[in-house]
Formats: structure tokens, sequence, C-alpha cells
């Protein structure tokens, strides 16, 4: 995949010109990233952002103990560290890939000389922007109002779209687990309990929805 593709399936930049497009083009890089190199640490001077082209990004925090939390997990098409290039231009987290990634760079100062140059590209920038505020905005309601069955189902909804009824888990449980905002156990418990009600089956990674009606139930039921 190229440069202009990778753009393009890129919803921070929809609707941009063809002429903005060629100004992309120019200074974005093309970057072979290996699974588990770290791309950047919480902290360090944000030189620029990321689009995943192929592969898959892990973005995460790690506690004072050492423990990881992800934040979220980056597909193809998405991006990674925009914000950081704004503020105090620091990274807020860190980044690695969960296995060998295509990854298109930025750079800090030629991107925001492009955007001084055209405002209709910031102004689609910044509702890229408001949308990754949401889905924080999101999981940090869900990981206050929300038990591990009600996150995981609303994971397993949102994975699996309108129609499907039979998906395929793209992470490891153990990042799931980490992503959900719990541990690999109480995961692992929750799926058990969730076959035993015959609501989904499990087979390894691939989850066929038993009941659909009753896991769109759980999904949104509070804690008690």
């Amino acid at each position: 995949m190229d440069i202009r593709i990778a753009i393009k399936k890129s919803p921070l930049f929809a609707g941009v010109t063809d002429a903005d497009l060629e100004h992309l083009c120019r200074i974005g890089k093309m970057r072979e990233s290996a699974r588990g190199e770290l791309l950047f640490s919480e902290g360090e001077v944000a030189e620029g952002f990321y689009i995943v082209a192929a592969g898959k990004v892990k973005v995460y925090k790690l506690s004072p103990e050492g423990k990881e939390r992800i934040l979220h997990i980056v597909h193809p098409g998405g991006t990674f560290a925009e914000a950081a290039i704004f503020g105090n231009g620091m990274y807020p987290a860190y980044a690695q890939p969960l296995e060998a990634s295509r990854l298109v760079f930025f750079p800090k100062r030629e991107f925001l000389s492009l955007l001084h140059e055209h405002s209709q590209m910031a102004i689609n920038m910044i509702a890229g922007l408001s949308r990754f505020l949401r889905q924080f905005a999101t999981q940090i309601e869900e990981l206050t109002f929300k038990d591990v069955p009600a996150r995981l189902a609303r994971y397993l909804l949102d994975l699996a779209g309108d129609e499907a009824d039979r998906i395929e888990l793209p992470i490891s449980k153990s990042q799931l687990a980490s992503n959900l905002g719990t541990v690999s156990e109480t995961l692992s418990r929750t799926f058990r309990k969730l076959a035993d009600d015959e609501i989904i089956e499990v087979r390894g990674k691939v989850i066929d929805f038993l009941d659909r009606d009753r896991l769109e139930d759980l999904s949104f039921s509070f804690k008690e």
C-alpha cells in the first residue's frame, strides 16, 4: 500500500482535496516497523504522528509498578499521536506495533506548516480529533459505570457490526483484558459465564453469537 492510499483510507483526512492529498504525500514517510518496536515513550518530545497503513499498533500507559494498561488499539486507517503535536508537544503514552506494521509518519514541523497554509485541512483534522475525544469519553464512562461483562459485550458487538454473528478477536485475550481495564483471569471467567449462559460460544479467538439480543441487553447494563 502506498502513502496516497493510506491517507485516503484515514477518517482524519476525509474530504481532503486532490491538491491537499499531494501535499500530504510529499511530507508523509512510509515506515516498516517490527512487532514490539517502541515507537515512542510517554513524556518524549513529539516528533510527529502516524497513520497505520497495515498491521496493528497498541497505545498504552504504564503504572508506577510497570503494569500495562492499553488505551486503544489502532487498526489500518487509524491515526495515533496526532494530538501530541499540539499543546505541550509531548507524547502522552507509549506505542508499539502488535505485529509487523507499515506506518505513515508525518513530521510535526512540516505538518503544522501545511495546516497554516491550508485551513480546510485543519478543519478536517479537528473533526477527526473530536471523534477521538468522544471515543475516550465513552471509554471513561464504561470503566466508571459498567462492569466487565457489559464492557466485553459492547466490545464484541462493536467488532461484529450490525450483521455478523461470528467474529475473530484481532488481539490476544490478555491484550483484550488490558483494553477493557481488567485482568486475564477475570476476562476468562466472563467468557466462561457468557458461554455457560448460552449467549456466546468461544473457540479460541473465534466467537459465535448464540443470543444477540441478550448480548445487546448486557452491553447496556450498568453496575449496581
